[in-house]
């Protein structure tokens, strides 16, 4: 199949092993299958984010620092990114034929253009809830998703999409880049080529020319091969669309069994929701734990919420709240998640603080210099940490609130102007 469009392509600047290149070239490579069939795909270039976790403690209600939450992002080489991203627009046509025949359209959230975003689909499913009223919400989380993708299965699946029985010669060498894949590890690379981190010079358009790839990068044995039979990088164009593909089997078993109790089920990338009558709390979940046992995954017990909402005095309640994609239900009201609230003022303060000492840095060269001292630039702060800002933790909030109508949620933001405005004013 040739997508004619060309809204795969998208122009990258970051540096890597090849040159950036224009639509045209990538074009004669991702539309000739020959071409990608022989195609040699460079080493990822892979670094680790660090999320930083806060959490409060329910009696005190102080900030708890987490352990970070470490997680790998690989990013391909120029062209490499332009076949991952035709593919996946390739491997997306057929699958959302699929779903839409099997009826899983509105079953399957993340990486989809549904146009509608994590505040549509929580409210979607609490409003489901709500319709259901006395029922059990059954929300598990996959560890480790990505790292544990069985290859195997992944090619069955990709088969199946194709309606073949062995993968064409392009498709197969895209599957063995995905699966075999090779990464050279961000640090070391730069370290060893003598490139800053923070390098941000444009006249730089590639992080080496072949013959230092090939003398310095694979001699000095930067570049280490993925040997399981398992996992696939995060990051890349095709991840997210093989990631929904690996689950079709799941998804289509889950939604018949959830739908012959007349319940609802969803299953944002790995993380997954079962609303269903109460007696079929303890069947649905052992079902489930099953199917994810068939496609080599495990479930992540400390993310596994049980939920049971029962009427009390003509009001539906639960004894706990029901997280789910960032928000919490306790049958009438929706609350932005605490944890992230905790966040977001560690990182204003954090943002705050050092906003102040770059200000007391250079002010003490000014009066060294004999110049005047500048007062706090505020405004970047306010656009980053208030509601006069365009996309902040602050906009998403309001967004939230306006469209779930949830007074619980704008009390919950009323108090961080003030918050934000203290730790502005502190001497």
């Amino acid at each position: 199949m040739i997508i004619p469009s060309k809204d795969w392509y998208r122009a990258r600047t970051y540096l890597h092993f090849d040159l950036p290149i224009s639509v045209n070239k990538a074009s004669k490579t991702v539309y000739n299958p020959d071409l990608v069939s022989k195609h040699a795909f460079y080493p990822l270039i892979n670094y680790t984010l660090e999320i930083n976790k806060v959490s409060k403690d329910p009696i005190s209600q102080a900030v708890i620092k987490l352990p970070p939450k470490p997680r790998p992002i690989s990013f391909p080489g120029h062209l490499d990114s332009h076949i991952y991203a035709y593919y996946s627009k390739v491997l997306n046509r057929e699958y959302e034929d699929k779903l839409r025949f099997n009826g899983l359209h509105n079953s399957i959230l993340a990486f989809r253009t549904l146009g509608k975003s994590n505040i549509d689909f929580a409210l979607d499913a609490f409003n489901e809830i709500k319709k259901h009223g006395e029922c059990c919400a059954i929300a598990l989380d996959i560890t480790k998703f990505f790292e544990n993708i069985d290859h195997e299965i992944l090619k069955r699946e990709w088969c199946n999409l194709l309606k073949v029985e062995r993968l064409p010669k392009d498709h197969f060498n895209v599957y063995q880049s995905i699966t075999k894949y090779s990464v050279v590890e961000k640090e070391a690379l730069y370290k060893l080529l003598g490139i800053s981190l923070n390098y941000k010079d444009s006249a730089r358009r590639r992080i080496c020319e072949p013959i230092d790839f090939r003398q310095k990068v694979r001699k000095n044995k930067l570049i280490k091969v993925h040997k399981h039979s398992y996992g696939i990088p995060q990051g890349t164009p095709l991840s997210a669309m093989l990631s929904n593909l690996y689950m079709f089997d799941f998804d289509l078993a889950m939604t018949t069994f959830v739908e012959s109790y007349h319940g609802r089920y969803y299953r944002y990338c790995d993380d997954m929701l079962f609303i269903v009558p109460i007696e079929a709390k303890a069947i649905t979940e052992q079902f489930a734990m099953e199917q994810i046992k068939s496609l080599n995954l495990s479930v992540n017990p400390n993310k596994t919420e049980v939920r049971t909402f029962y009427f009390n005095g003509g009001k539906l309640q639960t004894d706990k709240h029901l997280q789910y994609l960032g928000f919490m239900f306790d049958g009438d009201n929706i609350f932005i998640r605490s944890s992230s609230l905790a966040r977001y003022s560690e990182r204003m303060r954090r943002g705050v603080r050092l906003a102040k000492k770059t200000m007391v840095k250079y002010n003490n060269i000014r009066l060294a210099n004999s110049q005047p001292e500048r007062p706090l630039f505020k405004r970047k702060l306010y656009s980053r940490y208030t509601h006069l800002g365009r996309r902040n933790f602050i906009t998403y909030g309001i967004r939230a609130a306006n469209k779930m109508d949830s007074d619980s949620i704008r009390k919950q933001l009323k108090p961080l102007l003030k918050r934000f405005k203290d730790e502005v004013n502190k001497i």
